[in-house]
């Protein structure tokens, strides 16, 4: 199994989830929440997998980060198989879709991109929210191949497992990949930087801090016992924890 973080940026997000990247000359005046984006590629022998899509980033010339990163591991994305979507905060979808002079098209042509139904109608119900980019969105699950998540915990291949988990939205996904004795454990916004391990506390910016916080002590637990490798979407610094 090959991990391959697709990092766009490290970004401050104001209270409206506009992003702004950081640089060396604005980190410390930039206000709002800071979090890098980043998706990550999984490399198996039956699939390639993409953990979220990012927020679509652009470089100045107006190409895809994602796509740039792709390029240089010598990886065209219509080798994507699989996008597994945690939830539908833009920062989570907006790299799946490509605006196009004709409309939109789908950023990974052959992936399957498996969404959670709830998470979705939890979505709509929230109209105005900021935390969603609903123009994208609504693109989002019209695009062809999106398999449509109906059960709370379940097995999308023989590697790949999944959960329900909540927390930091209601119906947030996480996901196990096991190949050959090895487990990479992504559990995105519950779990989304080293220091949620090191201070168990309950956030405010999630829907259900508590029960978050309360994964997070039962995910490290799992994961020193069984040598898991965990995902940051979110960390600044780090991609992978490994236990």
């Amino acid at each position: 199994m090959k991990i391959i973080p697709l990092k766009e940026g490290n970004f401050s997000a104001n209270k409206t989830k506009d992003f702004t990247l950081l640089t060396e000359e604005n980190f410390e005046t930039v206000t709002g929440i800071k979090m890098a984006v980043q998706p990550f590629l999984i490399i198996t022998r039956n699939d390639y997998i993409l953990l979220d899509a990012g927020i679509g980033w652009k470089n100045n010339d107006g190409t895809s980060v994602i796509s740039g990163i792709l390029e240089k591991e010598k990886i065209n994305p219509d080798r994507i198989t699989k996008i597994l979507f945690s939830h539908l905060h833009k920062d989570h979808i907006e790299g799946a879709v490509k605006i196009t002079t004709d409309g939109f098209e789908a950023a990974f042509p052959n992936a399957k991109m498996y969404i959670q139904r709830r998470e979705l109608d939890f979505a709509m119900e929230n109209k105005g929210n900021p935390s969603f980019d609903f123009d994208i969105l609504e693109k989002l699950v019209q695009l062809p191949n999106v398999v449509w998540m109906e059960k709370d915990q379940g097995q999308i291949t023989d590697e790949i497992s999944y959960e329900v988990a909540g927390g930091h939205t209601p119906f947030m996904q996480v996901f196990w990949i096991r190949e050959d004795g090895e487990t990479v454990f992504y559990g995105a916004d519950d779990l989304p930087q080293a220091s949620y391990l090191k201070y168990h506390l309950a956030y405010k910016t999630d829907f259900d801090g508590r029960k978050a916080m309360s994964l997070r002590l039962q995910w490290e637990k799992e994961a020193r016992e069984n040598h898991w490798k965990i995902l940051l979407y979110h960390d600044l610094d780090k991609a992978i924890i490994e236990f």
